[in-house]
């Protein structure tokens, strides 16, 4: 994360000082992603639930689920999570909310017919483990530095193919090597930028996938039964219909199964960690 920060301000800076404008350019970019993202930052969950087609239950329309989420809640000192099912058969499962007060669980009604009990227990201990971890409101963060990197992104390219904007005092000053180099330097980060935002908000995603993995055993004190869990759900073929790349990161397996290609270029376009990789660290605890 302090990389992550270092990076969005260096390329802030270098922006800034290609267009003219400096830190002032900048501190508008940051101040518009920051306006953009309050909004999401309180009603994201309501949005991604509203979206995935979940539907709120409570203790009397499933016992056994309420019951199992109920007693993890206890187990691991958080309030119980609105508890929601989404009608698809394909088997996953996620958490939102921007911390354990305001959080919510979903499962797909796909993975209450595959797994049995203790399976379902270990995937439910990951998902309250993200609660927990607040790994949601680490990746409404890094959301809001990509969307940083996006917004200066544009702004630059859009001042400089159209003039105007940006590009104060440069046609006077065409001299300065200093400010060719920067003018340079600002069209290879607009260019190159949102991908590598993109590529470390990837990164941080899958490391807390396998936080979670720990911490979800750390609370059943049942390794097995996700990896269990994890064998069944990432072989069922069948994609998550109501998911969009915009809320992929959020399952405990990428919904968009046999959708994907292989190797290493993939592995860093991944939302998660490699399966049989997060499946061999839990068996070896």
């Amino acid at each position: 994360m302090i990389l992550f920060v270092v990076f969005v301000t260096t390329v802030g800076y270098i922006i800034g000082q290609a267009t003219g404008y400096g830190w002032s350019f900048t501190f508008f970019a940051i101040l518009l992603s920051l306006c953009s993202s309050i909004g999401s930052y309180y009603f994201s969950d309501q949005i991604v639930l509203a979206t995935s087609g979940a539907k709120r239950i409570t203790k009397k329309d499933n016992p056994e689920l309420y019951r199992i989420v109920e007693n993890l809640a206890i187990g691991d000192g958080v309030p119980t999570p609105k508890v929601y099912i989404i009608n698809d058969p394909s088997p996953n499962a996620f958490a939102t909310g921007r911390d354990p007060k305001h959080a919510s669980v979903a499962v797909t009604s796909g993975i209450l017919d595959r797994l049995n009990k203790t399976e379902l227990e270990g995937v439910l201990a990951h998902e309250l483990s993200h609660v927990k971890n607040f790994d949601t409101r680490l990746m409404a963060i890094t959301a809001v530095l990509v969307g940083f990197v996006a917004i200066l992104a544009n702004m630059f390219m859009n001042s400089f193919f159209w003039g105007g904007f940006g590009m104060r005092g440069r046609r006077d000053e065409e001299g300065n090597q200093a400010q060719i180099i920067f003018l340079v330097l600002g069209l290879v980060f607009a260019i190159i930028a949102p991908l590598i935002a993109t590529l470390i908000q990837l990164a941080i995603s899958r490391k807390r996938e396998f936080l979670a993995d720990a911490s979800g055993a750390l609370l059943t004190r049942y390794p097995e039964g996700l990896a269990s869990a994890l064998e069944k759900i990432s072989s069922d073929p069948r994609p998550l219909r109501t998911a969009s790349n915009a809320t992929a990161h959020l399952f405990i397996v990428n919904p968009f199964k046999g959708k994907g290609f292989s190797g290493w270029l993939a592995g860093l376009f991944s939302t998660h960690p490699p399966i049989e990789e997060r499946i061999k660290i839990l068996r070896s605890m």
